[in-house]
């Protein structure tokens, strides 16, 4: 299964395009262009276990790297304060890692914050 059976090809362009220029990248800004924050919670896991590249069941730090690549296979990879940044955001342990939870939480915030 890929990214672009669950959300809009168009929205994913679009959100790739946005986040163009290193150190540009914003993951709330990310999530709602693509419509991802639309999505039901069903969605977001199968998204997350996409994103998860080697099915650990977290998405580590240098999976985050090349997370718009998961998306569009000639999108850039993302900055290491970029990564950083998106992994503080998402990592509600502090491990290290982002958990399905972590991030199934961090998109139903978005969610909520953009009503």
């Amino acid at each position: 299964m890929s990214l672009a059976s669950i959300l809009p090809a168009e929205a994913i362009g679009n959100a790739i395009r946005e986040c163009q220029a290193p150190e540009s990248f914003c993951h709330k800004k990310f999530f709602q262009l693509c419509g991802l924050t639309s999505k039901s919670p069903q969605d977001v896991k199968v998204i997350f276990s996409i994103l998860d590249n080697d099915g650990s069941g977290f998405i580590e730090e240098e999976e985050l790297k090349f997370f718009l690549q998961r998306f569009s296979p000639n999108a850039r990879i993302l900055t290491e304060n970029e990564t950083k940044k998106f992994l503080l955001a998402a990592d509600e342990d502090n491990d290290g890692k982002i958990g399905a939870e972590g991030f199934s939480t961090n998109i139903l915030l978005l969610e909520i914050n953009f009503l």
